[in-house]
């Protein structure tokens, strides 16, 4: 049998991936400098680089050295920062190396895939399929996030449409376990994948014996069990319960959001994907994945089964839409799979003059619209950067150069106050103060937990607390922030006590 493609075809089909993801994202990065100045989108990604430092420095899982915590998602992401904090490069370009590996990666993979899969849908096929991997703007905005939404997103990919396959044998079912428990220490959720991947496990050659189905769902079970049950592990030894603290901080600081009816909690995780060309690639996908079903292809199930169950678990737990939709971001890829396999069926449609045309024209509005949508993404990012530089950076060095070092500050996003700073700092989210989890919601309960932690300062936004700052004092505001311009308010420093030793200007 033929080989898909020749060494020499993959490897330019690679560099040529890794050429456009570097420019899309330098398009990105200068449209941010442009606007203010390149950073990161999101106070979340100080958070981890915070960790990465105190561990490559002190050996330490802590946020502040000799306080252990687990505040961070994503254990296996902290490790790789920790690499680039040690050798001394600097986190935005080193988050960004790996970001961009992470978008040359699945934009090939999806080029190799179809390759193998589908060889009658050769020629330009394969490389639509890549250019529309790599020019989902959500995907470039996530390789320059300094998250690790993009190699958990290439992760799951690979699992649930590769994966699926690979796991109908014994030896296959174990790799892909410990893949799917290797992905648990990127983003916990990768679990989601197992009972999928177990269906398409049980599903082998025709008249094979229940014993042989028997072995490949024990590899599945004991494969998946040694790096899930660490990873629990990992999490009780440094915090004392086997989830890190975001997992009961976000819920109890959303919990009002899933008292709404579970479809309108679906919609509303959902929407921001639809800002590109995922609006389209939707539909086809969930058509694609009806005809598999139909037609006893019950491997092909597993990467569309994860996506509506991760989306669902979303929906169900932690019903947000802000930042682009980042925690549902991940299942963007197989959306994209599913909804180019479905082009390729509306493309073979020979019923009439009029299926040509549909299918055509298909495939056309796809690519326009995702092009089209590209330029959008990169302001999106450039907002998104700005904001969080001008506010929450430049608040975070204000402090440390006008706070005395003993100054304990309390804030709600703590990514940069801990990366920036040297002061004491109590989080009024939970992350890494898990105490305050209960309270979070409750301003009263809030006041008075600050006072027992002896807050001399709080950081906040004003409108994101309706009574917790009356009678306190404004010390400091950004001048130059983007809050006001993106219809939010200034990140303001405030003194909370009378004595408060800060030097407000």
């Amino acid at each position: 049998m033929k080989a898909p493609c020749s060494r020499r075809e993959a490897a330019l089909a690679w560099a040529a991936f890794a050429l456009l993801a570097a420019g899309l994202m330098a398009a990105f990065a200068l449209a941010a400098a442009h606007t203010y100045r390149w950073g990161f989108p999101l106070d979340d990604a100080w958070i981890h680089q915070t960790y990465a430092r105190n561990l490559a420095r002190w050996g330490q899982w802590a946020y502040r050295p000799g306080q252990p915590s687990a505040g961070a998602t994503a254990p296996l992401w902290v490790a790789l920062m920790a690499v680039g904090q040690a050798v001394g490069v600097p986190p935005l370009w080193w988050s960004a190396v790996w970001g961009w590996l992470a978008l040359t990666w699945l934009a090939w993979g999806g080029w190799c895939w179809w390759k193998r899969t589908l060889p009658a849908r050769g020629g330009w096929w394969p490389w639509a399929v890549g250019l529309s991997l790599l020019g989902c703007w959500h995907m470039v905005w996530a390789a320059l996030s300094g998250m690790e939404t993009a190699w958990f997103a290439l992760a799951m990919a690979a699992l649930v449409v590769a994966g699926s396959e690979a796991a109908r044998t014994r030896r296959g079912a174990w790799w892909v376990a410990v893949a799917v428990g290797g992905a648990v220490w990127l983003r916990p959720e990768a679990l989601l994948a197992m009972p999928w991947l177990a269906l398409a496990a049980w599903r082998g050659p025709e008249g094979e014996p229940p014993p042989a189905r028997g072995a490949r769902e024990a590899a599945l079970a004991l494969g998946f069990a040694v790096p899930f049950v660490a990873y629990l592990l990992f999490n009780e030894h440094i915090a004392g319960h086997f989830w890190p603290n975001t997992f009961y901080a976000k819920h109890a600081e959303y919990a009002a959001l899933t008292a709404r009816p579970l479809l309108e909690r679906l919609a509303r995780v959902t929407k921001p994907l639809a800002a590109g060309g995922a609006a389209l690639f939707l539909p086809l996908a969930a058509g694609q994945s009806l005809v598999d079903g139909r037609a006893g292809r019950w491997g092909n199930l597993a990467a569309p089964g994860w996506a509506i169950t991760h989306l669902l678990a979303y929906a169900w737990r932690l019903p947000v839409a802000y930042q682009h939709g980042r925690y549902v971001l991940p299942v963007l890829p197989v959306v994209v799979w599913l909804g180019w396999r479905g082009l390729a069926s509306l493309w073979a449609w020979r019923g009439s003059r009029a299926a040509w045309v549909i299918g055509r024209g298909a495939v056309a509005a796809t690519l326009a619209v995702q092009v089209a949508f590209l330029p959008l993404g990169a302001q999106a990012f450039a907002a998104d950067t700005a904001l969080i530089e001008s506010e929450m950076v430049t608040v975070a060095q204000w402090l440390q150069t006008h706070a005395p070092s003993y100054t304990v500050v309390a804030a709600h996003d703590i990514g940069a106050l801990g990366y920036f700073t040297t002061l004491p700092l109590v989080d009024m989210a939970g992350l890494v103060s898990p105490t305050v989890i209960p309270m979070v919601r409750d301003e009263q309960a809030l006041r008075r937990f600050l006072d027992q932690q002896g807050a001399q300062v709080v950081v906040t936004f004003p409108d994101w607390y309706a009574t917790l700052l009356q009678g306190r004092r404004p010390c400091y505001a950004p001048p130059q922030g983007w809050g006001p311009r993106l219809g939010s308010t200034h990140l303001t420093v405030y003194c909370w006590t009378q004595n408060c030793a800060i030097l407000c200007p």
